[in-house]
């Protein structure tokens, strides 16, 4: 496929941000490719079958990062351990620091509600990227993107230290549409004074986006965004 100029800029300043050159641009084209643009443009293939790609050969380098590092957790905690390295909110993290969304091609539709923001896209877009590079510089190339931008993710994990603040991500996402009367209300509260638990409704206006229920408010708030995301804010 002849790529037009405007698109080979877009893939030009990527390829500057992530430091890697293409052979075959038409990888990187179908990973920076949402179906949404693809609907519309009938000659794009959408990035789907990347993201597939993508997902099996992260987890795979990963997955071969934590064998060598913590050598002496059993298996059942080292599966726990990379699901949290991951898991949508991380591969999102790492996707915003080479501004991937902004490089994406999205149908109209899908770029006037936001989804250059949304957690999901950019997760999914960052797996068909690291697909893209497999298949183009092979496994070495692919790792080395991989920890290049996901290594203080994996680092940060293997202490302890990741917490997911999904009411920033929220608050983000739902800015980057436009909306900024967002709220948070108890809606109820259980069990005895010495084990409550708390359940926190999140919304803008008069919609309700996401219920969540913690131990504390600000737990419930917390899950409570996260099911915001989840449904694709």
């Amino acid at each position: 496929m002849k790529i037009n100029k405007k698109i080979s800029d877009t893939i030009d300043k990527f390829e500057n941000i992530i430091d890697y050159k293409f052979e075959n641009r038409e990888y990187i084209l179908e990973a920076l490719t949402h179906s949404s643009y693809s609907n519309e443009n009938k000659d794009y293939n959408f990035n789907e079958r990347l993201e597939f790609l993508g997902d099996s050969v992260l987890s795979i380098v990963v997955s071969e990062y934590l064998f060598k590092k913590e050598t002496n957790l059993p298996e059942g905690e080292l599966t726990k351990l990379r699901a949290n390295i991951v898991c949508e909110e991380s591969l999102s993290d790492a996707a915003n620091e080479i501004n991937l969304g902004e490089h994406m091609l999205l149908g109209k539709g899908e770029e006037a509600t936001g989804g250059r923001k949304r957690i999901s896209i950019i997760a999914d877009a960052f797996e068909a990227v690291i697909a893209a590079i497999y298949l183009d510089g092979g496994i070495e190339s692919a790792r080395k993107f991989v920890l290049n931008y996901m290594e203080d993710i994996i680092c940060d994990s293997r202490k302890g230290k990741i917490f997911r603040d999904y009411k920033t991500h929220l608050q983000e996402v739902l800015q980057g549409k436009g909306e900024n009367n967002i709220w948070y209300k108890l809606v109820e509260e259980k069990g005895p004074d010495h084990n409550k638990s708390f359940v926190m409704q999140v919304g803008t206006n008069e919609e309700v986006l996401g219920l969540g229920e913690g131990k504390s408010k600000k737990e419930a708030e917390q899950l409570a965004a996260k099911v915001a995301l989840k449904n694709n804010i």
